[in-house]
């Protein structure tokens, strides 16, 4: 973005904004990109430490253990479907149950 681009997004502010609210916003702004930037670091290094191996045996502490990648053999039966119950609900007619 060159000048021209930037000083129009400045006068956008200004114009919403106004000129008192200007410094609170650019306190607010500073303080929410430090949060920012605190979390990831702290994300990085929760990343890192879980994935260095804890007893030098190549896997990492916590680790999952490998899941089974081959595949059952199939079986001649088909899939059983689940029965879904009737939700249906018999209400009464107008003669047995509502008030006159």
């Amino acid at each position: 973005m060159g000048a021209r681009e930037w000083i129009i997004i400045a006068v956008i502010v200004l114009l919403l904004f106004g000129a008192p609210k200007l410094p609170e916003l650019a306190r607010s702004i500073g303080k929410s990109l430090n949060i920012l930037k605190d979390e990831t670091a702290n994300l990085r290094s929760d990343k890192d430490k879980k994935d260095a191996p804890a007893d030098g045996t190549g896997t990492a502490q916590g680790a999952p253990a490998p899941r089974d990648t081959t595949t059952p053999a199939a079986s001649p039966e088909a899939p059983q479907q689940t029965q879904i119950p009737d939700s249906t609900v018999d209400l009464p007619s107008d003669d047995q149950g509502r008030g006159k």
